[in-house]
């Protein structure tokens, strides 16, 4: 680790990573295909997880030859999703410590994620956590998603670091690509669902958000 550039900010993923979301992906999007006779399956969302709503709703009707339009899928995803959303969304373990830390040292942070800004406005709100970012980039802030490398380059301009001084928690191959793509630290935290993805473009993989390397490269011991 003493060849490292020094990490100086670091950006969250959401989904999955920062929050149990990617749990209740996989319950929205079973129900939705239960109702036209189809099934979720792994491979399915492999393809889907990391991207934005509306790329992959598109791949989900392209899989199964929906006749489906990707705006009423996004509807009826939203009705589903929001009769749980309060009730079972919960933080990652070691998400709340590690926000401590990197907070107690000054360090800056942003989220950076595929979900819409509506979505994540609202998930944050369950926990008061959007005042202690110092960068939120959605959906709507990038022309191009993961795994293009947009957003982490805008997060890296946002929080006044160059890419490789930007450490980047990922959960998805998706994600990990964009990081990495954009000349960040990129490091899986992976989750149930994407334990089996691809993290060959990642500089580490981490346990969980606990990692006492997150920690030591961060310099936040």
């Amino acid at each position: 680790m003493t060849d490292l550039p020094q990490l100086k900010a670091v950006a969250f993923d959401l989904d999955g990573l920062m929050f149990n979301t990617e749990d209740l992906y996989w319950d929205v999007g079973s129900e939705i295909l239960r109702r036209r006779g189809c099934q979720l399956t792994t491979k399915l969302t492999d393809e889907m997880t990391g991207r934005r709503s509306h790329v992959s709703l598109q791949i989900m009707i392209d899989w199964h030859g929906l006749d489906d339009t990707v705006e009423e899928l996004q509807r009826e995803s939203e009705e589903i999703f929001d009769r749980f959303l309060e009730k079972r969304v919960a933080p990652m373990p070691g998400l709340l410590d590690l926000i401590n830390a990197l907070e107690r040292d000054t360090v800056p942070m942003a989220i950076a994620t595929s979900s819409g800004r509506a979505f994540v406005r609202r998930v944050l709100s369950l926990y008061n956590f959007e005042p202690r970012f110092h960068a939120i980039l959605t959906a709507e802030d990038v022309s191009h998603g993961k795994p293009d490398p947009e957003i982490y380059l805008s997060a890296a301009s946002r929080l006044n670091v160059t890419p490789p001084e930007l450490l980047v928690l990922e959960d998805s191959q998706v994600g990990c690509r964009a990081a990495t793509a954009a000349g960040a630290f990129a490091i899986a935290v992976p989750g149930n669902r994407t334990s089996h993805h691809d993290f060959s473009s990642a500089s580490m993989i981490a346990k969980s958000l606990s990692d006492l390397r997150i920690y030591q490269l961060l310099r936040i011991c």
